[in-house]
């Protein structure tokens, strides 16, 4: 077996990783009060003792399974007036390629843990955002607010609830629907 320092992954980097992914899986289809750890450890095919050994307890291992990037594009050199359309279809193509994210979303409306995740996870990088296009960066974190309200709202009427139409509308629809809202929330002046 190679070692650390010869470059190869180590035995433990290998099931940290199988337990991430079982949890991911888990956390997305169960939510987070129906997940078990014993669960978990079955689906890593590992002692459910690893998973205590490495992450501590069920609140620890959610919270490092729902390390997300959201992988924000830059705005910078965007014109202003596409930075909602490119907002909106970049969070289309998240929810719809990650299943970890609408598993988050689901945790995050029955569980404090869950909600505090999600909100981090939009402060921190949404803000930022927020914060380079609109006219007054101390609104940025109002601002990120409000853009999260609308593409939130949409991921849990589209991808959790399922709500008609707008679970079957195109993604150009949604576009349209919502790029003009969270372009106003980003960049227009304060009313």
């Amino acid at each position: 077996m190679m070692t650390e320092a010869s470059g190869a992954p180590r035995r433990s980097d290998a099931t940290k990783a199988a337990i991430l992914e079982a949890a991911r899986e888990r956390f997305a289809a169960d939510g987070y009060e129906r997940a078990t750890i014993r669960a978990i450890a079955r689906d890593a095919n590992i002692d459910p003792s690893m998973v205590m050994r490495y992450y501590g307890n069920k609140e620890g291992l959610f919270a490092a399974a729902s390390e997300i990037d959201l992988r924000l594009p830059a705005l910078g050199a965007l014109p202003g007036k596409h930075i909602g359309a490119v907002l909106v279809a970049h969070f289309l193509d998240r929810w719809e390629e990650d299943d970890v994210l609408t598993g988050l979303l689901r945790v995050g409306v029955t569980n404090e843990a869950g909600a505090e995740r999600m909100r981090a996870v939009f402060a921190e990088q949404l803000g930022p955002i927020a914060a380079g296009v609109c006219p007054d960066p101390a609104d940025a974190p109002r601002r990120a607010a409000l853009t999260a309200s609308q593409i939130l709202g949409m991921a849990l009427a589209r991808y959790v609830l399922r709500i008609a139409p707008a679970a079957s509308m195109s993604r150009d629809e949604v576009i349209a629907w919502l790029a003009p809202t969270v372009q106003r929330y980003l960049t227009a002046e304060r009313p």
